[in-house]
């Protein structure tokens, strides 16, 4: 049963968040990218690998990443150099890179994974037709991460997604760019999702001479 907030019992009961990590999840560096690419391939987790670099490129939201098709990133029997998908949470269509070490782990995959062009890339585990679904995919981030020892409560599937956008504009300072890699329809959210503060302006200004 629910509690009013003015019930006494109220003043008793532990916060939900109490001791957890609010907030938007870290990003990963590089070597920490690389770290979890040597331990999927070191666990022979070829989905799980294919399904890690193709986030980090398309720096999508999981539920994009389960919803993708073999067409979406397959043509002519070769993963394609870039694709577009649209977002389900918005409607609108954003185009990602795939670079080599996607290209070669997704290829992989689909060989060992077989099907047709309109198959899900990451089928469910009891219903082929069916895409794996977000929870799963979020328990799996989970494992890669502690895979590494990196603390689960301090990462999770958004953190795939800030991932390359952040190491863009930490290295080019262009906020446009990145918002359109992110496919967000506005700057503002662009600068709250990657935590852009004055000390970050400061550093690409003082970086700048005229």
């Amino acid at each position: 049963m629910g509690y009013s907030e003015f019930d006494p019992a109220t003043k008793e009961r532990r916060p939900w968040n109490a001791g957890r990590m609010v907030g938007a999840k870290r990003a990963l560096k590089p070597q920490q990218v690389w770290a979890i690419r040597f331990w999927l391939d070191s666990h022979r987790r070829m989905r799980d690998r294919a399904m890690f670099d193709l986030a980090i490129d398309s720096k999508l939201r999981g539920c994009d990443i389960v919803r993708m098709r073999i067409s979406d990133l397959v043509s002519g029997g070769r993963i394609r150099l870039r694709a577009t998908v649209t977002q389900k949470k918005t409607g609108r269509p954003v185009q990602f890179e795939l670079l080599e070490a996607a290209r070669a782990s997704l290829q992989a995959w689909l060989e060992r994974r077989g099907g047709t062009l309109e198959d899900y890339v990451f089928p469910s585990r009891t219903n082929h037709e069916e895409h794996i679904g977000t929870r799963q995919y979020a328990r799996l981030v989970d494992e890669w991460v502690e895979g590494i020892g990196l603390r689960r409560e301090d990462y999770g599937t958004h953190s795939l997604r800030r991932t390359k956008a952040s190491i863009i504009y930490k290295a080019t300072g262009n906020l446009r760019a990145v918002q359109l890699l992110l496919g967000h329809t506005k700057i503002e959210s662009t600068v709250r999702y990657l935590g852009v503060d004055v000390e970050d302006a400061l550093t690409l200004a003082e970086r700048t001479e005229i």
